[in-house]
C-alpha cells in the first residue's frame, strides 16, 4: 500500500455541509444561550450533530480564546471553514450573530422601560446563576469526554502539568487570561515539539 492510500485511510474525507446547514445550526445555538453560548455550542456540535469530537471542540475553543474577538464567534468561523471553506465560515458566523443582534436590540429597548422593576432584576440575577452552572457542567462533561477519548493512548504528565498550571494561573494567582495563554502556549508548543521529535511524530 502506497503512502497516499495510507493517508487516505488515516484521514477520511470530511463531510461537506451546506451554507444553510451551518447558518441554521449556529442560529439555533446562538438563540439558545442566554448569558453564555458555550454550553449550547458544545451540546449542539458534539452531542447532537456529532460534527466535532470533544477533543476537537476543546482544541477549537482553546485556540479561539487566544485570538482577538468573541470566543464563540471564532469557534463558528473555524467550524464553518472546516465543513465548507470560506463560504461556510461566513455562513456560520452570520448564524451566530444575525438573530441575536435583532433580539438584543429588542431587549435593549425593553430594558429601558422595564429594567428597574424588581422582578426583572431578580430574573437577570437568576439567569446569571444558571449560566454559571451551565458553564461548569459543560466543563465537566468536556473533561470526561476527553478522558474517554484518550484512554487508548497514555496521558502524558506534561499534559496534566500544563492543565494544572493554567488552572493555578487563572484561579489562584488571578492572572489575566492573555498572560496565562501566552506563556503556556509558547511553553506547551515547544514542549510537545520536542516530545514529537523524540518519538518520531
Amino acid at each position: 500500500m502506497n503512502i497516499t492510500a495510507q493517508a487516505a485511510i488515516a484521514s477520511p474525507a470530511i463531510r461537506k455541509l451546506s451554507g444553510f446547514e451551518l447558518f441554521w445550526a449556529f442560529s439555533q445555538i446562538a438563540l439558545s444561550g442566554f448569558g453564555g453560548v458555550l454550553p449550547f455550542a458544545y451540546r449542539g456540535l458534539v452531542e447532537q450533530r456529532n460534527w466535532l469530537t470533544a477533543s476537537e471542540f476543546a482544541e477549537y475553543l482553546g485556540l479561539s480564546q487566544m485570538l482577538p474577538g468573541a470566543t464563540i464567534c471564532n469557534v463558528a468561523l473555524m467550524v464553518g471553514h472546516k465543513f465548507n471553506g470560506i463560504r461556510g465560515a461566513f455562513c456560520a458566523l452570520a448564524g451566530m450573530i444575525f438573530f441575536p443582534f435583532l433580539l438584543v436590540i429588542a431587549l435593549g429597548v425593553g430594558y429601558q422601560y422595564f429594567g428597574e422593576l424588581t422582578p426583572v432584576k431578580n430574573a437577570l440575577k437568576g439567569m446569571g446563576a444558571v449560566a454559571a452552572g451551565l458553564i461548569l457542567g459543560t466543563a465537566a462533561k468536556m473533561a470526561l469526554k476527553i478522558l474517554q477519548e484518550t484512554l487508548q493512548r497514555p496521558i502524558r504528565a506534561s499534559q496534566v502539568g500544563l492543565a494544572g498550571l493554567a488552572f493555578a494561573g487563572i484561579s489562584v494567582l488571578e492572572w489575566k487570561l492573555i498572560y496565562v495563554f501566552g506563556l503556556l502556549a509558547i511553553g506547551g508548543t515547544s514542549l510537545f515539539y520536542v516530545i514529537g521529535r523524540k518519538h518520531g511524530q
